[in-house]
């Protein structure tokens, strides 16, 4: 369930530009018991460097526990990423695996939401924001507190294929008074083309007793002072998509079952009213161990794929996934049985996706070239609300 996020790690731009900037050919002096000793002459150079430009960038002079937190891993010296010029944000590059693509040859969805978890908790790791947690400051870390998604957002202009480069930039900043958000761009490296976009919000849960705080000032300090000044948003036009609320999705049981498909240990339903073809799917899921992630709750990304695990394959064939929002309302955990409901949402003027002829060929009330949206609801086996969830699906291209 969590999308963690922080402060700002120090990154190198690339693995060449890591070989001059910290001497990297010559950094591994030797090796014991506890991994590799580095040289300390150019990492050090390059580290007062970086804490030099966020001082300045942030108008506040780094402690000695603060600058002792910066010091550079091996992983760091290897990513594909660095602060940008000042300080506030960061960037990494990552190149698309065959094994991160899917049916469409491209980018799934999941790949991209596993990278901006990957770029936030890399920007966070580098100031010592993650020794034993995701993005936790020291404050928190003493306090037993961790971040959880209340939020996530994700466009998708145009998805990545195997082998292609994609640049990501993030940062985070204050979300009132109890909780935080981080934003991220996506572009193709290749040619600076903004392909995405995302935005979350979380908030603050106690570890062991799973109840949510709020941030207080120390925790507050601690990380702001690694975010813009002034409000920075991947979204910034008014009235945009990411700030839509998400309706409560009606039962699809409530519709007559005209079909009944079991699948390995999940059941597919599709529903009908008297009036009116809906498409409506219903899928029961439980969490593997393989869901679970370092605070023994399932991961946020794992939500995503429970939620297009009940999309029509009607849909699946013809569309490809533009915009996901999810509002996470509980944890799940690993003995929790889950239902995955899925159903169009209705548009402006009440019309509502029909299926027609034998075929299950989709089509709206409006030109078949604009999107169709879906409301999703994941909840648990007694009825309560693990998950709110809106897509939007364009056509797909007619060549890749």
């Amino acid at each position: 369930m969590l999308l963690r996020g922080g402060a700002i790690s120090a990154r190198s731009a690339a693995i060449s530009e890591n070989r001059s900037t910290f001497g990297f050919s010559n950094s591994i002096r030797r090796q014991n018991g506890n991994g590799f000793v580095l040289c300390n002459s150019s990492h050090r150079a390059r580290k007062a460097q970086l804490l030099k430009a966020l001082a300045v960038a942030t108008g506040e002079t780094k402690t000695k526990q603060q600058e002792s937190s910066h010091e550079p891993t091996l992983a760091d010296r290897l990513r594909l990423g660095s602060l940008t010029e000042d300080g506030l944000s960061y960037k990494e590059r990552f190149i698309v695996r065959c094994y991160e693509v899917g049916i469409n040859k491209t980018a799934t969805v999941e790949t991209i939401a596993n990278l901006l978890q990957e770029v936030g908790c890399n920007h966070a790791q580098g100031v010592g924001f993650s020794t034993d947690g995701f993005a936790t400051t020291l404050t928190m870390r003493k306090l037993h507190l961790i971040w959880v998604t209340a939020r996530m957002h994700i466009e998708i202009y145009k998805y990545p294929a195997w082998s292609d480069m994609l640049e990501i930039e993030t940062w985070c900043q204050s979300e009132g008074r109890i909780g935080t958000r981080r934003d991220w761009i996506l572009k193709d490296y290749a040619t600076g083309e903004v392909i995405g976009r995302a935005t979350s919000k979380w908030v603050m849960m106690n570890q062991d007793t799973r109840r949510l705080q709020k941030v207080t000032d120390d925790i507050r300090d601690e990380y702001l002072i690694y975010c813009p000044k002034t409000l920075r948003l991947a979204f910034p036009e008014e009235n945009n998509a990411s700030l839509k609320k998400i309706a409560k999705l009606e039962d699809p049981v409530q519709f007559s079952k005209i079909g009944l498909v079991v699948r390995s240990m999940s059941i597919y339903y599709v529903c009908q009213s008297s009036n009116l073809k809906h498409l409506s799917c219903f899928i029961n899921l439980q969490p593997r161990r393989a869901d679970l992630d370092m605070n023994q709750h399932v991961n946020n990304v794992t939500y995503i794929g429970w939620v297009l695990e009940s999309m029509p394959q009607e849909i699946i064939n013809t569309h490809e996934l533009q915009t996901i929002t999810l509002d996470y309302r509980r944890e799940c955990q690993h003995d929790d049985v889950v239902d995955s409901l899925t159903s169009p949402e209705p548009l402006m003027d009440d019309t509502i996706l029909e299926l027609e002829g034998t075929n299950g060929s989709a089509a709206a009330g409006k030109d078949e070239n604009d999107c169709l949206q879906f409301l999703h609801l994941l909840r648990l086996s007694d009825g309560s609300e693990i998950n709110r969830g809106r897509t939007e699906w364009r056509k797909k291209p007619a060549t890749r």
